[in-house]
């Protein structure tokens, strides 16, 4: 790394991206800068030898609403989808209002966010997001889940940036998001740390969809088995369901590695309390 790049793109198009790439396939992408200051121990930017800013390109700011979907460019601030309020899920403007202080989610970026899988990807990924990564000829959607998997290669190719994301718009009757202590400086950006998500909704007084997630680091746990049980099951659940459920995530996160006993306390009381309210 430099202390000043020795080369600057600035490209106002995707093929101008992708042209100033080929020049300089070694350049890295620039959005929000600040996971380069969080390399760089929260103090001034790890800048690599050659920066291809993505600022000028305006398709990759836009936000757009259908009836169905609210898509973000990945170069969107934070600070600017959460003024959005109602017209975004609630979980998510939750989830990026709790990261940091207005000063750093006004340089933050969704796509930045996402791609360092901090404190917006256990929201994105029970919402079921998808994210349009961009190549010089071709463009594909993967879903969140799949973006960066629990093992194996991120679905992130070489030559490809994350340009979009696509939130689907579903009307959840019950939504939770938490956000726990965290242990970085203030200075560092926002964290990689524990953060949890449930989701449920009722159709006909039954139990259509839940979704949890649980997020410790880079590591994001979900168990689709545990939610297809419930799915289906009338409301309110029992309180033998809800404490079922507890117990299930309590034995999935005691066998998922690099979880330690604090943040499986915490998750785990997450669960418990959000359960409860879907009980009797």
């Amino acid at each position: 790394m430099a202390d000043r790049p020795e080369a600057v793109f600035s490209p106002g198009s995707y093929a101008e991206l992708f042209a100033d790439w080929a020049r300089r396939p070694d350049a890295e992408p620039f959005a929000g800068g600040v996971e380069m200051i969080r390399r760089g121990g929260g103090h001034s930017p790890e800048l690599p030898r050659a920066v291809i800013s993505l600022e000028r390109i305006e398709e990759m700011r836009r936000i757009t609403r259908s009836e169905r979907y609210l898509e973000i460019g990945a170069m969107a601030r934070l600070s600017r989808i959460i003024e959005l309020r109602k017209f975004a899920p609630g979980v998510l403007v939750r989830c990026l209002r709790g990261i940091a202080g207005p000063a750093l989610r006004n340089m933050a970026t969704i796509g930045g966010n996402a791609c360092c899988r901090l404190d917006s990807a256990a929201a994105l990924t029970a919402l079921d997001a998808q994210y349009e990564l961009r190549g010089a000829a071709s463009s594909r959607w993967v879903n969140a889940a799949r973006f960066q998997p629990e093992s194996g290669p991120g679905a992130l190719g070489p030559g490809e940036i994350l340009s979009r994301i696509r939130v689907p718009l579903d009307n959840w009757d019950y939504s939770a998001h938490r956000k726990f202590s965290d242990e970085a400086p203030p200075a560092a950006g926002p964290s990689a740390g524990r953060s949890a998500v449930f989701l449920a909704k009722a159709q006909k007084g039954a139990l259509e969809d839940i979704r949890i997630i649980c997020k410790s680091g880079p590591r994001i746990w979900r168990d689709k088995d545990g939610e297809m049980l419930l799915i289906g099951k009338r409301l309110p659940l029992t309180r033998r369901m809800a404490a079922s459920l507890v117990a299930r995530w309590e034995a999935f996160l005691r066998g998922a590695e690099s979880v330690d006993e604090l943040s499986r306390k915490e998750l785990v009381s997450f669960i418990e309390a959000n359960a409860g309210q879907l009980a009797e």
